[in-house]
């Protein structure tokens, strides 16, 4: 099972637990070239789209940046899965988010918090590396701990480089703008790097979290709309 297979199949559930009744109207925000969670929503019965550039061909998919999609109308839920930390502006994708969702609707997000991505956390997942998936393609923690190497620098100091170059938005950056816009419901931190290592999995990860061993970077939020004639989100 490759990485990406592995990762939807850990947060399936989750992502599932928070959907309101089929036939609801669902929206991923980044579904990548592998279709994210569209096919597993459509199965089940929802009007699931999936929305990113590297979209797959096939109904549903629409193969455009969200900041230039055009809903119909409002939908019951929208989804992003790992999409926001490197978006080009994030303030933007979350008041299109905010206007899509209709009154009651239900935003699930799946993130990472780089910036707690320390050095004991970093040593420990590149132990843990297997090799590349595919020959001459090293995966993105391959290609961390090579080019990290490479640099000499305090691996701080590497990773604010690193992410200011890809233009990445921080775990808390992110939760901030979800809160200013939506009611949180729930907000998690926990498990990230699994699905990219070798002989390791959502509970092995989890453990060394709960040791102290390494940083909890995975991040899952939950939020809400108002509903019909409600007040809006705190600030």
């Amino acid at each position: 099972m490759d990485a990406d297979t592995r990762w939807l199949t850990a947060v399936w559930p989750f992502v599932r637990e928070q959907m309101p009744a089929a036939p609801a109207k669902v929206v991923e925000i980044g579904c990548g070239p592998r279709g994210g969670f569209v096919a597993a929503l459509q199965a089940e019965g929802y009007a699931a789209v999936g929305v990113d550039p590297q979209a797959p061909d096939g109904p549903g998919y629409h193969r455009i940046a969200f900041e230039e999609y055009r809903l119909a109308e409002p939908v019951q839920a929208v989804v992003a899965s790992t999409s926001l930390h490197h978006v080009a502006d994030l303030d933007e994708v979350l008041d299109n988010v905010r206007a899509a969702l209709a009154p009651g609707g239900v935003l699930v997000v799946v993130e990472w918090a780089r910036e707690r991505f320390d050095e004991p956390t970093a040593r420990w997942c590149f132990n843990r590396l297997g090799p590349p998936a595919v020959e001459g393609e090293p995966g993105w923690l391959h290609q961390l701990r090579d080019e990290w190497a490479a640099s000499g620098l305090y691996w701080e100091e590497y990773l604010r480089s690193w992410a200011a170059a890809e233009g990445m938005h921080a775990g808390e950056q992110i939760v901030r703008g979800l809160d200013a816009r939506f009611h949180r419901r729930m907000l998690a931190v926990g498990p990230y790097f699994f699905a990219d290592l070798a002989d390791t999995g959502e509970a092995d990860e989890q453990v060394a979290i709960d040791s102290g061993e390494i940083a909890a970077t995975g991040i899952r939020y939950v939020g809400g709309s108002a509903e019909p004639g409600g007040i809006g989100p705190r600030r």
